[in-house]
């Protein structure tokens, strides 16, 4: 089997492992990452060849702007508090008290590589989080939380792993002077993020086709990467800042195709993306194995103290956090998402699993000093950080769906039924508003505007057939049946149509870009 070969294994196995992990309830990451277990302890399947310094610019950009699509500014906004605890100060703790106890127990392990490797362990993955929390039915407070802090943790860590590889590399470390790479690391981030995001904004006015506009969103996060680490920035912040600028300006609500396909394409793109990316850490496995080639126990001994130390940590901080954030909450008054039990607050702890980010920042640790030196214990780091890796993500992406439905912890359906009830009263009486705004500039049939106000209110039926009172919900209902009948017999008439068109295709003379263009009508016209 050669690498090609490989990449279309692990794309299928991303296609397969969804339905399969629905089926078992069991998060599609952990099975991709199995997958990968399996194929590196296999002989004929080769070692995987990806230069280190590519994963991330190649997996993180798409990974991030899927993600971001899912979420708002006005939701990071809102709950900036506990983002903070968990993206920074958590990724801070976790660093340090990695640090020291791998210092401690690895013999000769420096300082500057201890915080290294406290820095690649210590962020959650952001993909793992927010696949495993949307199969699994949490509350939506609680996914926020978790896809603020997968998106933000990232940045915090790789700037602290930066400057530590920089001192283990060349011998020296001046707080001021990381403090302030820090700092101008995110300001040239956001810079870059904001101005990519108004130029494509823009561009995206200019494009109008769907399929260009589409394609310009898959660029977007490779160029906003890619600039801001050559200008020394955080590339993962510019992402997550351009991304949100899209997310907030470049929205038009009547480009109902471009929206549809977008979202189409983009869920494509996340489901063999992420599965690639899960499966690639699996097969990584061949370079830990053969770098603790006769020292299993020592070296297992150390993984599993750092993983322990990981996850304590994690829990350590979550419930001081969590009590603190409750007190401010409730004496404040703040419009955030918080856990509401000591349930919540667990399923929080045992969601950190770490993954792509962790894996991409272990391999990338230089082989030499400046001095012409081995990088300090860079075997014994990489293998630490993929035992943390594997007992994360597999134990814990395992347990999670049985300790979610042990613990009884599930989404609030009557909140997001009442907002649903919310939004369908606001949207009927939207289009209301416009009907008497036609009307005073137009003149209609009495029967038309009837018929067009009813119509006003079923858009808000549709959506929440609560809305509406018991005779008039009863109307509707019979309306819907009728409406579905008439579109079931519309559907099977454009259905021959399209078999016509279609059997055209394969006629002598027939021209395939005049057909694909009359099939696209019918597609259209099927669609709406």
């Amino acid at each position: 089997m050669d690498q090609l070969a490989l990449l279309f294994v692990l794309l299928l196995g991303a296609v397969v492992s969804v339905p399969v992990g629905d089926r078992f309830g069991l998060p599609s990451p952990v099975l991709m990452t199995l997958l990968g277990i399996v194929l590196a302890v296999l002989d004929f399947v080769p070692n995987v060849d990806v230069p280190p310094d590519l994963i991330l610019p190649l997996v993180l950009p798409p990974l991030l702007y899927a993600a971001v699509r899912r979420t708002s500014w006005r939701q990071f906004a809102a709950n900036k508090r506990p983002i903070f605890l968990l993206a920074v100060a958590l990724v801070f703790v976790t660093t340090v008290c990695v640090a020291a106890v791998a210092h401690s127990v690895i013999p000769g392990l420096p300082v500057a590589a201890a915080v290294a490797l406290g820095a690649l362990v210590a962020p959650p993955d952001p993909v793992a989080a927010t696949a495993v929390a949307g199969q699994l039915g949490l509350p939506r407070r609680l996914v926020s939380i978790l896809e603020g802090e997968g998106l933000f943790n990232d940045v915090t860590a790789i700037v602290l792993y930066h400057v530590a590889i920089a001192a283990a590399v060349s011998g020296e470390f001046v707080p001021g002077e990381a403090a302030l790479e820090l700092v101008l690391s995110a300001v040239v981030a956001v810079a870059v993020g904001v101005g990519l995001g108004w130029g494509a904004n823009r561009l995206l006015d200019l494009l109008g086709d769907a399929t260009l506009q589409i394609g310009l969103t898959l660029l977007v996060p490779y160029a906003a990467y890619v600039l801001a680490e050559e200008l020394h920035g955080s590339g993962v912040l510019a992402v997550l800042t351009c991304a949100l600028f899209l997310a907030e300006y470049a929205t038009d609500p009547d480009d109902v195709l471009t929206r549809l396909a977008g979202h189409a394409f983009w869920d494509i793109v996340d489901t063999l993306v992420t599965g690639v990316a899960f499966g690639l850490i699996g097969l990584e496995l061949h370079n830990a194995i053969r770098t603790a080639s006769g020292r299993w126990g020592e070296m297992l001994g150390w993984a599993g103290i750092v993983a322990a130390v990981v996850i304590v940590v994690r829990l350590a901080w979550l419930l001081p956090a969590t009590w603190l954030t409750k007190r401010l909450h409730a004496r404040r008054d703040y419009d955030e998402d918080i856990p509401l039990s000591w349930r919540e607050t667990v399923i929080m702890w045992w969601s950190g699993m770490r993954g792509v980010a962790s894996v991409a920042l272990a391999l990338a640790i230089p082989l030499e000093t400046e001095a012409g030196d081995a990088f300090p214990d860079r075997d014994e780091i990489v293998f630490v950080a993929f035992g943390v890796i594997m007992a994360t993500l597999v134990l814990q992406g395992l347990t999670l769906p049985w300790l979610v439905k042990r613990l009884g912890v599930r989404a609030d359906t009557e909140r997001e039924k009442a907002f649903e009830r919310e939004l369908a009263v606001r949207a009927a009486k939207a289009a209301k508003r416009r009907l008497r705004e036609i009307e005073e500039v137009e003149e209609l049939p009495e029967e038309l505007s009837e018929q067009l106000l009813r119509r006003a209110f079923e858009i808000g039926v549709r959506i929440s057939p609560e809305m509406g009172e018991e005779e008039r919900r009863e109307g509707h209902e019979k309306r819907v049946r009728r409406l579905k009948r008439v579109r079931r017999i519309q559907g099977e008439l454009l259905s021959a149509a399209r078999h016509e068109v279609l059997a055209a295709r394969g006629e002598v003379g027939a021209d395939p870009e005049v057909v694909d263009r009359v099939l696209r009508q019918l597609d259209v016209r099927s669609l709406r």
